[in-house]
């Protein structure tokens, strides 16, 4: 550890150096405060690693609506669908199941995307904010988005989702076969149609931007320790963090670990129905240039990024709790989905792959904001599948929290004890 952590009592502690925890330390570095930031692992390598490297402002709709609740049969019986049901873990799924079920009322539908709209829209301008103020704005990339359907039938739900986007003031361009062509010729040709976005962006690589956010950090006289947190406890003069190496006093502490948050908030005395989400991406490193833009299938749940480390194919969701280990079958989905989808196949066979897992809760929404009782706690985590999308708002969100300041958006959705009056 060094001399200055070990020295001096750190105002805040951040559990958790994934992009949310990095993201919210060094904004509360950035205020000239005292911060030490605390993770088992080395910075960036759990779900932050393996993330599709794409601002995806919009996707405003929760995961648990009617029609996602229509068709999750057939995506299960799916042998190359985007989602997983362990037989063995349902019996311990079955009360999470049961709150995303309710989730989908109209009423928890439309406060969801009030919400997700809410943080998305000032998702790229906070990223601007936070990698301006380090030098590092040539991480972020307007490069665009296609949403690409292949079916003929599925046209007028492309119509019906642009209308939808468009009332959160989200601009697309519908565009036909040969348009999708002209725009990008590394697409097959069995593309139909597709949404552009032409005002959305990505991530040159998000490891990358982890590891700016870190020397960005240090320079700021922020400290990283690798050490596992074993218990938070609140005290009159602030918090007690017990790690596997010594006791750690506090002012506040932040408690950013995604999928293993709700360990940590249930010794604050909240239960957080907090699902642990195993992902799956390939890299097929030297197809880099294979698309000129991030492109999501519609029909297929997957998402292609061209980065620098490569072409980063994302797409399939297994809630089967963290003791989850990869599952080869998950790959191959991938590489069906990805050799549909390219105008060639080169690469696919030898595509790098990973499993990480993603914080999930029922209803879509991240957990941002103190502690009901102990407002030296604070929580940012369950962000699900747009933890690189809200990093940067929500680190401005604590930030102005914990400095007394008025957030500029609702943060009553985000609760962290929301669940326990549902």
């Amino acid at each position: 550890m060094s001399a200055s952590a070990s020295s001096l009592r750190p105002d805040v502690v951040v559990v958790g150096a994934g992009l949310i925890g990095l993201s919210s330390a060094l904004k509360l570095c950035q205020e000239g405060l005292r911060v030490l930031v605390i993770d088992r692992d080395e910075p960036g390598k759990g779900a932050s690693f393996g993330n599709a490297g794409y601002l995806a402002t919009e996707l405003v709709n929760p995961l648990s609506t009617p029609d996602t609740l229509r068709r999750a049969p057939g995506l299960l019986l799916d042998p190359h669908g985007p989602l997983a049901l362990p037989p063995h873990y349902l019996p311990a799924l079955m009360p999470w199941l049961l709150r995303f079920t309710l989730a989908a009322r109209k009423k928890n539908v439309d406060q969801s995307q009030r919400a997700l709209a809410a943080l998305n829209a000032r998702a790229v301008g906070a990223w601007q904010r936070c990698l301006d103020g380090i030098g590092a704005r040539d991480e972020l990339i307007a490069s665009g988005y296609l949403m690409v359907w292949e079916k003929k039938n599925a046209l007028e739900q492309a119509r019906r989702h642009q209308a939808q986007l468009n009332e959160y003031g989200i601009a697309t361009e519908l565009l036909d076969a040969d348009a999708v062509q002209a725009r990008d010729s590394g697409l097959s040709r069995s593309i139909h149609h597709a949404l552009l976005f032409p005002n959305a962006h990505q991530v040159s690589d998000p490891y990358r931007v982890v590891q700016r956010l870190v020397d960005a950090f240090k320079r700021a006289g922020g400290v990283i320790d690798r050490e596992s947190v074993e218990n938070v406890a609140v005290t009159h003069e602030g918090v007690t963090i017990t790690t596997d190496q010594r006791r750690i006093e506090a002012g506040r502490v932040v408690i950013a670990t995604g999928a293993w948050s709700s360990r940590l908030a249930e010794q604050l005395g909240l239960k957080v129905p907090l699902e642990g989400e195993s992902g799956h991406h390939l890299t097929l490193t030297d197809r880099a240039g294979a698309l000129r833009q991030p492109v999501g299938s519609a029909e297929r749940n997957v998402v292609m990024t061209p980065m620098t480390c490569g072409l980063r194919v994302v797409g399939f969701s297994e809630l089967g709790g963290l003791a989850l280990k990869p599952n080869p079958k998950r790959s191959r989905t991938l590489k069906h989905h990805v050799s549909a989808l390219l105008s060639d196949n080169h690469g696919v066979d030898q595509a790098r792959d990973w499993m990480g897992f993603r914080p999930t809760l029922p209803d879509s929404l991240p957990v941002i904001g103190q502690h009901p009782r102990h407002s030296q706690v604070q929580f940012a985590f369950g962000h699900q599948h747009l933890g690189l999308t809200q990093a940067a708002i929500t680190a401005e969100l604590v930030a102005d929290q914990m400095m007394g300041r008025a957030a500029d958006i609702d943060l009553t959705p985000f609760r962290v004890d929301r669940f326990e009056h549902a």
